[in-house]
């Protein structure tokens, strides 16, 4: 590490890995601090289709493609009673390359996204701790405070930061700027299993989420490579984590509310232990200051439930690394540079938040939805791949308030 650069960016997850590709491509003297020794183990396996041009903007999508990785075509929801939907697969709503994505192991993916920081210039290191983040009488960033796994404390002159903490949200907590969501205090418990039963074919690969007896909770089943798949269950926290024995307990006792999972697990193994995460839902009410952004989930968390993360991560990486690279260059490093391409992202999460609330309300079947509507399958399909940037991702929301209101009131 040198004693100054023009950006350090913190956490060397895909949002600040992709951030600190793009300032060091663009000329600029980054540093990418991660905490943990790289690679090291994220949940979080399963890509969004439109994944595919924050990769490209990197660079990657080839080295992703002959990662041996499984490929995902198609996403599938299964009710409370054990029914299956059609699977969602992209390319027929879309033919291009870009329809397809993948399940990938997240120590390998993450990774890669760190060498090709380092690649294109940054400075990467790992086992090294944020301890403070430092500004100037103008309340403006002048620098962090670090310190190395030899127990080294290091002060870092520069102008900008980009926070990619995750769920740690460094910047938010210290200024104050964190807003959690009381509808989704979510908790999830998960693990791996060896010879779990997929689907066929091309849907091989499915991302299927699937809902518990009492919809209390629910299962993801995210097929890997080597015939691996990580099969998760995310509940209310306190229904979850609290009264209930064990988090295994609670898991196996989910499981068995589970129609549509039980028998493809019938002869499965499971490997290791089972892991838990506290997954509530939060976003900040500021995004970006003098000489700092936020990005990823130091920015806002919303629900696995649609696999948005690594692809909102990545995404907000490459606009928060543009407008860091157009602020050094136009002599502007304000709140309002830095940021100028929150509003636009955050209009397009909205998209993902409602459907995530639309899936948690018991009483609303997204199944029975398409059948009331079938004329917004491909607006459906377009949240689901990520496309939630177009206008035509807002146009099945009216409908689906209205259905949701209905359900309610029949109940």
């Amino acid at each position: 590490m040198k004693s100054e650069y023009d950006c350090v960016v913190i956490g060397a997850g895909p949002g600040g890995c992709s951030a600190a590709a793009i300032t060091a491509q663009g000329g600029l003297n980054t540093l990418l601090v991660e905490r943990e020794s790289v690679p090291r183990f994220h949940v979080g396996e399963s890509l969004m289709p439109e994944t595919y041009w924050p990769l490209q903007r990197l660079g990657l999508n080839e080295r992703v493609k002959e990662s041996g990785w499984q490929v995902k075509k198609s996403v599938q929801f299964v009710t409370h009673r054990g029914t299956e939907s059609a699977p969602f697969f992209f390319r027929q709503h879309d033919s291009r390359e870009s329809s397809d994505t993948w399940q990938v192991e997240r120590s390998e993916f993450d990774k890669m996204l760190f060498d090709r920081a380092a690649e294109l210039g940054a400075d990467c290191v790992d086992r090294t701790r944020l301890l403070d983040v430092d500004f100037d009488d103008n309340a403006a960033i002048s620098g962090v405070t670090l310190k190395d796994d030899q127990g080294q404390q290091r002060n870092i002159k520069c102008q900008v930061v980009i926070d990619a903490t995750g769920q740690q949200s460094f910047l938010a907590n210290k200024l104050k700027i964190k807003e959690v969501n009381p509808d989704l205090r979510k908790a999830a418990v998960w693990g791996y299993y060896k010879d779990a039963v997929r689907g066929d074919g091309e849907h091989a690969g499915a991302t299927i989420i699937l809902q518990t007896e009492n919809k209390e909770s629910w299962f993801w089943f995210i097929p890997l490579s080597r015939g691996v798949t990580s099969i998760g269950c995310v509940g209310d926290n306190d229904y979850m984590l609290k009264g209930r024995g064990t988090p295994e307990e609670t898991f196996l006792e989910e499981l068995q509310r589970c129609p549509g999972l039980t028998p493809r697990l019938e002869n499965a193994t499971r490997l290791g232990d089972l892991k838990i995460a506290k997954e509530f839902s939060y976003m900040t009410k500021q995004h970006a200051g003098p000489g700092w952004v936020l990005v990823g989930d130091a920015l806002g968390f919303i629900d696995p439930v649609y696999s948005s993360g690594v692809y909102f991560a990545l995404d907000m990486g490459v606009r928060a690394g543009d407008a860091v690279v157009e602020g050094f260059k136009n002599g502007d490093l304000s709140g309002d540079q830095l940021g100028n391409w929150t509003d636009d992202f955050m209009k397009g999460a909205t998209w993902v938040r409602k459907l995530v609330h639309a899936f948690y309300t018991k009483e609303f079947s997204i199944g029975r939805f398409m059948k009331e509507h079938p004329e917004h399958h491909g607006n459906l399909t377009n949240v689901l791949i990520g496309r939630i940037f177009d206008e035509d991702a807002s146009q099945l929301f009216a409908d689906m308030d209205e259905s949701i209101a209905q359900a309610k009131m029949a109940v």
